[in-house]
């Protein structure tokens, strides 16, 4: 990933109404991956990534921690698998409560599918290390480092940097011989969602001057988004799709889920997305709509 060198946008500077923003409450859902092998990903997700299932019925599972889901497979065999270069998903991040948590994921993950790894990085706010899963879709472990820690440039944007980290040394620097027998014990959540666009323009128009998310970091080929001062909640990217038009239907990425913290946010979020001519479908218990690149946003109130 590149170096996340600050290219604050005048925009960035200006202090929004409370009324056009999200709530500071809000956090990501699950994400929804379409797969033609639900066994095979099932087996990833437990068995390395170590997550527990929290759901299964027929062809859909759903995996988190303590209850907080973080993705659910769906099994689809009939699409075509994602290209590369389309819109959609970059990576869906996993959060963990703490470093040895975070420690204990990743030696599951050496032991059971070593070479799904393809990176890591020091993020400065956060310690991360990058696979693929046995369909190619991206997936971030992370922890965050205390928020008090975060430096901020004079624009209020966040200080971030991908800097090398070394997994052997993270690991005997944080991997604790009790965590071994139970990986599981910590919390996970989803704390965010890396997606593929056509275009950062378009991108920010949509997921900042709309939803409501705010700018954090802003590197120019990728823009970071959050609620509530956090690092970044959406990351959106072209490192990989730049020009690319609406999505096809394919394996891959199914919807990402935002989680709110009441209904009047709902309500007040619909009304906003109304101004603004975006065709949106309420059922009574989630918003549902679609971004420019036709990827499914479903909006409800956080459990």
């Amino acid at each position: 990933m590149p170096i996340f060198a600050q290219h604050p946008d005048p925009r960035s500077l200006q202090p929004r109404p409370a009324e056009d923003l999200l709530s500071a409450g809000t956090r990501m859902g699950a994400v929804e991956l379409l797969v033609a092998d639900l066994d095979t990903m099932l087996a990833y997700y437990t068995g390395a990534i170590t997550l527990e299932v929290l759901e299964h019925a027929g062809d859909t599972a759903v995996l988190g921690r303590h209850g907080r889901t973080v993705v659910r497979l769906r099994q689809v065999r009939e699409l075509p698998p994602a290209r590369r270069g389309q819109a959609g998903l970059y990576h869906t991040a996993v959060l963990f409560e703490d470093e040895p948590a975070l420690a204990a994921a990743l030696a599951s993950v050496a032991a059971v599918a070593p070479t799904s790894f393809t990176g890591s990085a020091d993020h400065l706010v956060s310690q991360a290390f990058y696979f693929d899963d046995p369909e190619g879709n991206g997936v971030e472990l992370y922890a965050d480092r205390p928020r008090d820690t975060w430096r901020r440039e004079p624009s209020g944007l966040v200080t971030m940097a991908s800097n090398p980290l070394d997994p052997t040394v993270f690991l005997s620097t944080h991997l604790r011989e009790q965590d071994l027998g139970r990986p599981t014990a910590a919390r996970a959540s989803l704390g965010h969602v890396h997606l593929q666009v056509g275009d950062i323009p378009l991108a920010r128009r949509f997921y900042v001057d709309i939803l409501g998310f705010e700018v954090m970091a802003d590197v120019g080929s990728a823009l970071f988004v959050a609620a509530g001062g956090y690092h970044h909640h959406i990351g959106l990217n072209t490192w990989h799709s730049a020009g690319a038009g609406p999505r096809a239907a394919s394996l891959g990425l199914g919807q990402v889920n935002i989680d709110l913290p009441t209904a009047d946010d709902v309500a007040a979020l619909e009304a906003r997305l109304k101004d603004h001519r975006i065709t949106t479908r309420h059922d009574g218990a989630v918003l549902r709509l679609e971004d420019p690149w036709s990827t499914l946003i479903q909006v409800g109130v956080a459990a």
